[in-house]
Parts: C-alpha cells; sequence; structure tokens
C-alpha cells in the first residue's frame, strides 16, 4: 500500500495562521509515502511569501511533488511575469516545476499549468503532453498512474460552467492511451471526487479525479480549510478528508470514500 498526502492553495500571504502547525502535525502522522502540493504556494509570487512556503514545505515528509499554480506567477511586476515567470518557485521551492516520483506501486507526475499569458486559468502544451506520454506510456499497468496539476482537467458537476485547463481534451485521449488512474488538482478551493466519464466519453475509460480545497488560505469559499489523504492498494483507493476543527485546533478526519477500479472505470465500494 502506498499513501500520498494531498494538499493544495496554500497561498502564504493570505493565511490563516492557526491551521499551519496543526496541518504539518496532521502531515506528518499520517507517514506518507509521497506529499503533493497542486499549486498556489503564494498570494502574489513575492520573495517573502516564497520563502515561508519554503519554511513550511521544510517541515513536511519527502518526497515532495510541488508543482506551480497561477498566484504563484508574479502578477503586477509585468517584466517577471512574461520572462520569469518562475523564477521566485525555482529559487526557493525547487528547480524542477515538473517532479516525477515513481516506485513499484505509484507513479506521480507533475505538470505546469500556470501560464504568463492567463491570469486565472492554466494551459498544457504539446510538449507536456508528449511527457505524459513518456512517463506514463512505459509504466506496467499494474502502476497506479497519478498525474498532478493545480488546473483541474474534470469538475464536478455544479461547475460544469467553469473552466478546465486548456487542451485538456487532447490530454485526456493520452491519459486513456496510457492509462493515468488518477488526477490530483486544486485551483477552485473545492474538495470533490469523481470520474472522468460523463465530460471524457472514451470508451473504455475512466480516470479518478481528486480536488483538493485550500489547506491554510483564509480564502475558503465556504467550505473550511481541508486536505486529502490518499490509500492506494490496487485495485482500491481510499480518500480520506481531513477537515479543520477551529474549536479543537486540529485537522481531522470528516468523510471517508472508497473507490474499486473495475472494468472502465472506478466505482464507489
Amino acid at each position: 500500500m502506498r499513501t500520498i498526502v494531498h494538499i493544495s492553495d496554500i497561498h502564504f500571504g493570505r493565511i490563516a495562521y492557526p491551521t499551519v502547525q496543526p496541518l504539518i502535525d496532521a502531515v506528518r502522522g499520517v507517514h506518507p509515502d509521497v506529499v503533493v502540493v497542486s499549486g498556489d504556494l503564494t498570494q502574489r509570487a513575492s520573495e517573502r511569501q516564497f520563502a515561508e512556503a519554503r519554511d513550511f514545505l521544510a517541515q513536511l515528509p519527502s518526497p515532495q511533488i510541488i508543482v506551480p499554480g497561477n498566484h504563484d506567477v508574479p502578477l503586477f511586476n509585468v517584466v517577471g511575469r512574461f520572462f520569469r515567470p518562475l523564477a521566485n518557485f525555482r529559487r526557493y521551492i525547487s528547480s524542477e516545476a515538473e517532479p516525477f516520483y515513481s516506485d513499484n506501486e505509484i507513479a506521480v507526475l507533475g505538470l505546469n499549468t500556470a501560464r504568463s499569458l492567463t491570469f486565472k486559468n492554466g494551459r498544457i502544451n504539446h510538449e507536456q503532453i508528449s511527457r505524459v506520454r513518456q512517463r506514463f506510456c512505459s509504466i506496467d499497468s499494474k502502476v497506479i498512474k497519478v498525474l498532478v496539476t493545480h488546473h483541474p482537467l474534470d469538475l464536478p458537476r455544479q461547475w460544469r460552467k467553469a473552466t478546465v485547463v486548456g487542451r485538456a481534451d487532447m490530454a485526456m485521449k493520452v491519459m486513456a492511451s496510457c492509462g493515468a488512474d488518477l488526477l490530483l488538482a486544486g485551483h477552485y478551493h473545492v474538495s470533490h471526487t469523481g470520474g472522468t466519464a460523463s465530460r471524457y466519453p472514451i470508451q473504455g475509460y475512466s480516470a479518478l479525479v481528486v480536488h483538493a480545497g485550500t489547506a491554510t488560505s483564509t480564502r475558503g469559499r465556504g467550505e473550511l480549510n481541508t486536505f486529502n489523504v490518499l490509500r492506494i492498494e490496487r485495485p482500491f483507493v481510499t480518500i480520506e478528508r481531513y477537515y479543520w476543527r477551529v474549536e479543537q485546533g486540529i485537522f481531522q478526519v470528516f468523510r471517508e470514500e472508497r473507490y474499486q477500479q473495475a472494468g472502465e472505470g472506478w466505482l464507489l465500494s
């Protein structure tokens, strides 16, 4: 079995500081094999905010798969936005914006969907789609393949009019051909799990999309601060939703979902 902690939308610069140390304690207590951070580490991509994010991440277990979000690209610094969009991310967080981890049970690939020309929405380019094919198609089908992006490739039904990442249709065809299993994302600050078959009717294929809400930001959009724990043991994936308990000052499991990989997709078991 492998355990992945999935946190997202930390937003240093607009953070609920009472949640930070309890989040660190909760993540450590899970003893994850991999920690995934699906973007928006900062609010305005400043050096100070990235330094805070770096110090926070240093207290979490490794290995870590960390991708940037649209808030990690400078907004008001026009030169930085268009000529060095990830300079502070690479300086303070990681030189690699598209990390990869694999062992004999899971393969986890991060893709950077943040773009200088889009202030909120994201995009995947042809080179990245080729990278997905190169990484995932060569891996044994018994290994659970996990893609991490900030901007999601699919959305909950109530968010159907919102925007998914650009070129998602093209990317999903490659995901299907390589048998990608799990798609982890953030961006909308909503916790949700669902299959891709409704939006992408690809015969014989449906991936499981797992959204994480904001772990520490004050921008909860009606949802408590939260993060996910995925316990993977093919053909099962159990997703534990940890929510912030203000009165107790701790993160606790609020909901647990168990999915089984069966035939053309994932079934709630």
